[in-house]
Order: structure tokens, then sequence, then C-alpha cells
């Protein structure tokens, strides 16, 4: 027998072409392209390019301090989520829409702001110089950057899980005498472990690709903090549009096989879960 609901939207079909049409458009066409590019280089070209000592130490770095910023982002977006569901005080829902800053903000004016303020004459370098510690011009100002416009990846996926968290079910577990502790970490923590790997996933992602606000606290110093976008740039600028679609290749390879990493973990954590509350 035939149903005669309506649908809101098209079938199947129609939905899916459309579907696939978009992502082509956007996703596989473009990705293709940087593949069929790198493939007018021989084999030895790609190994030579992708192997320089230039270009292995810019992965180093890029793939470092992405990782670094999300991890941090992680510790730190966990706990300005927890503050923002859990508590109420003043200036509550400035400090809310302030976390989504970072992604109206154009990147090219984050770099310069922070390199302003951690600078060896900036607002907060100034202060950091007697001590001997810098954060413009290395390594730990571009995981400052990558932080900042990686927060509210973590923030953002985490919060809304927190809200949905019953309160009901911390009551009843310090009821049978579970301390605070074993409460976050038995209960709750459990529950935003999903959540936490996607916004860490998401953070790291856009760490990888952040151009604009890295470069200018990086310095951009030959084998000290380049990053690999700033060879694919040198590159392009270069006319040398194989080689830069060659560095692209491996990064795309790399940080794709890093998601899927983070994706199983992500899985993983799910079917504990499940089989726990069973």
């Amino acid at each position: 027998m035939k149903s005669n609901k309506k649908r809101v939207l098209p079938g199947f079909g129609l939905s899916l072409g459309f579907t696939t049409l978009y992502l082509s458009l956007l996703v596989l066409i473009p990705l293709s392209m940087v593949f069929i590019q790198t493939s007018q280089l021989g084999w030895g070209e790609f190994l030579d390019v992708v192997t320089s000592e230039r270009i292995v130490h810019s992965y180093k770095i890029s793939f470092g301090t992405a990782f670094a910023a999300a991890a941090i982002n992680a510790v730190f977006g966990l706990l300005v989520a927890w503050v923002l569901v859990r508590y109420s005080f003043p200036g509550k829902r400035i400090l809310d829409a302030l976390i989504d800053l970072p992604f109206a903000l154009p990147t090219a004016v984050a770099g310069i702001t922070l390199t302003t303020l951690y600078s060896t004459n900036g607002w907060i370098g100034q202060f950091l110089e007697p001590f001997n510690i810098k954060i413009a011009f290395t390594p730990f100002g571009i995981t400052v950057a990558l932080a900042f416009i990686g927060l509210p990846f973590i923030v953002r996926m985490v919060q809304p899980v927190l809200q949905d968290i019953e309160k009901e079910v911390e009551e009843a577990a310090e009821s049978l005498g579970a301390s605070r502790f074993q409460i976050f970490r038995k209960v709750i923590f459990p529950e935003i472990l999903p959540a936490l790997l996607s916004g860490f996933s998401l953070a790291f992602a856009r760490g990888l690709g952040e151009y604009g606000s890295v470069v200018f606290i990086a310095g951009n110093m030959p084998m000290k903090t380049e990053i690999a976008p700033l060879m694919i740039m040198t590159k392009l600028e270069q006319f040398d549009y194989a080689g830069a679609t060659a560095i692209a290749v491996v990064m795309l390879v790399i940080s794709f096989l890093c998601l899927i990493i983070i994706n199983i973990i992500q899985l993983w954590s799910r079917r504990s879960e499940l089989k726990v509350s069973r």
C-alpha cells in the first residue's frame, strides 16, 4: 500500500542528486585537481619537493602547533563551557557572545593584534622580556594564535551536551556516595567525550590550514617558524604550482589520517558508553 504522506523536501533520489552535485562542486572536484596538478611531477621530483629539509620542518611546525593548540583548547574550552552552563553571573551573555568572536574577526586582524600584544615591546610581551620569555616569532606564538582561533570549536561542541545532561543522574551518583571527581569521571566525562573529540578534531583541522593569523606572529624564519601553508604560498608566488600542490597533498593525506584516527577513538568511546549504559 502506497503512502500518501507528503514530504517537506523532495524525494530521496532528487535530494541525493543535489547533495552529490553540491559536494562535488565544493569538495570533490577541487580536491581532485590538487592530485591532478601534483601528478605532473614525477615520483622522484615529488619526493624531492616534499622531503626537503625546509618543507619537512614546516610540517613539524604546522602539525605540532595545531595539535598543541587543540589539546590546550580541549582543557580550557571544556572549563569555559562548564562555567557558561553550570553558573550564573553578571556578564554571562556577553562572555558567551565573545566566544564566537574568533569566527567573525578577520584572521589578519587577529594576527596583527596578537603580534602587537606578545612582541618584546607589546603590552604583554614587555613584562615577559625580563624573564627571557618570548612568544612572538616563536612556535609558542603560533600555538597561541591557533588556540585563539580554535577555542570556539571546543566550547560550542561541548556546551549543548553539558546542557542536556540531567542533574538527577549526578544527584543519584552523589546519593550513592560518589565523590565530585568520581561523578565527573564516570558520569559526566563519558557523556561529553564524543563532543570533546569532535571539537578537538575541528580545532586541529582549522589550525593546520590557518594562515592569516599565524603569518604575522610566526615571523616566518626559515627552519624555525615557517608553517606549511606559508611554504605553499611561497611556491605559488614562484609559479611552482605542482610543487605547491605536492605540499598540499601531503598535508591533506596526513590530516585525513589524523581525522580518521580521531573518529575511530570517538566511535570507540561511544560504543564503550553504550556498553556501560546497558
